[in-house]
């Protein structure tokens, strides 16, 4: 069994294209499942305002038959002309080694950011509870998760506000010089959005008005509060004209800002759009007074940690590197696993018909029958115990196969069949 990889970033494809590719919730359950359907072993879905990657696991095999599959379903959503070079691949060691960079931030817009960690979370949650990720998946979303929070803790990552929402906030204090007193309307209230919230009460945002479609959910955590404002969502339209900035973080799959609804505005204003799929129609960029901005333009802030970036990689590639030898020496032995159960299935039955046999033949009480099962049970397990040790310990993946095939035959397993 291996790993692979296929998927959009936003190091391969730009917004119009990631939004393409992009999952609601309910999406990403049905392809699930569907590739499944399609023979893929295992499979989890990462997708974020900046990725889209479905992970698989597979035998080596099929690989190539299973990464065709996948990219199949990315062509049927982009529905461009060379789709393919938006797309990126990656199999074996360089897989896992993007999933652990990934989880770590390391290969985020902005290095570092703690959200992701949540994010690749969640993508293992959803996929172990409809049963689309297993052994291998589970084992290494796990190592992944926990090397990334190794990480954080010993290069302190997570004491450096560098999320996207952070990022977001600073590139419009710097377009619009000065965010102290200033009016905002925020559409969306999800994690990204209340990361930027906080942000904004820091730089000392006069009012911030919350559009969302639970408005319960704002009164419950800011039952009165002198700046921040909960409206309707229906009534995002009309606060538009007096406000200096927008901002807008939600998951809905279509526009939540139209060019033919937004009001006539006087002065300048600067809309802020953190989501994928974009909740902001283009053509407002191109409206009098309206500057337009999305997680894209974010990119060139981000510059700024390069340095920092690649002080950090050098660490956290040491701790990475280690972690995936570990996890290619697990994966080494778990494919012997099937063969060592059935053999020791097979010294299951002996001992059970022996010891059915024993009774039959001798009257034995309690004690005497615990002993003989336990002394039984024992001498079994050193019988196979060597071979099973040495067969671990082989290297060399033809003798494995060679010696997996000799003991099926001997102790006639069927495991072929």
């Amino acid at each position: 069994m291996d790993i692979s990889v296929i998927g959009i970033n936003h190091d391969t494809a730009p917004t119009t294209i990631r939004e393409k590719a992009s999952f609601t919730s309910s999406q990403k359950v049905e392809l699930l499942n569907e590739l499944l359907d399609c023979g893929i072993e295992e499979v989890a879905i990462l997708a974020t305002c900046n990725r889209s990657e479905i992970y698989i696991a597979h035998s080596k095999k099929d690989t190539n038959s299973h990464i065709k599959i996948v990219k199949e379903y990315y062509k049927s959503k982009i529905l461009v002309e060379g789709y393919e070079r938006y797309l990126f691949v990656k199999k074996g060691r360089e897989a896992v080694e993007h999933l652990f960079c990934v989880t770590a931030g390391l290969k985020s817009v902005v290095i570092g950011e703690d959200q992701i960690l949540g994010q690749v979370k969640e993508a293992i949650t959803t996929s172990m509870e409809i049963g689309a990720s297993k052994k291998i998946l589970n084992k290494v979303f796990r190592e992944a998760i926990t090397t990334a929070k190794e990480i954080k803790k010993e290069l302190k990552i997570s004491e450096k506000p560098l999320s996207v929402s952070y990022i977001g906030i600073k590139y419009l204090e710097k377009n619009m010089g000065n965010l102290t007193g200033k009016k905002a309307l925020m559409i969306g209230f999800g994690e990204m959005g209340k990361l930027a919230l906080n942000h904004l009460l820091e730089e000392g945002v006069e009012n911030i008005y919350i559009a969302n479609r639970n408005i319960k959910k704002i009164y419950d955590e800011f039952p009165k509060h002198n700046v921040v404002k909960p409206i309707d969502f229906d009534s995002r339209y009309e606060i538009i004209k007096d406000v200096d900035m927008i901002i807008c973080s939600t998951s809905a799959p279509h526009k939540v800002l139209k060019c033919e609804d937004m009001p006539i505005v006087n002065r300048n204003i600067y809309i802020l759009d953190m989501a994928m799929p974009t909740d902001v129609d283009n053509k407002i960029g191109e409206l009098e007074n309206v500057f337009l901005y999305d997680i894209d333009d974010l990119k060139e802030m981000s510059k700024r940690n390069l340095e920092e970036r690649k002080k950090l990689s050098r660490v956290a590639g040491k701790i990475i590197s280690k972690e995936i030898i570990e996890f290619y020496e697990w994966l080494e032995i778990i494919k012997i696993d099937p063969i060592i159960k059935e053999i020791n299935d097979v010294c299951k039955e002996v001992e059970v018909d022996t010891l059915n046999y024993i009774n039959r033949k001798i009257d034995l009480d309690c004690r005497e029958k615990k002993i003989i099962e336990k002394m039984l049970s024992s001498a079994l397990k050193r019988v196979i115990r060597n071979p099973v040790l040495k067969l671990k310990e082989e290297k060399n993946d033809e003798k494995v196969e060679n010696y997996m095939e000799m003991l099926d035959y001997l102790f006639d397993l069927k495991m072929g069949s």
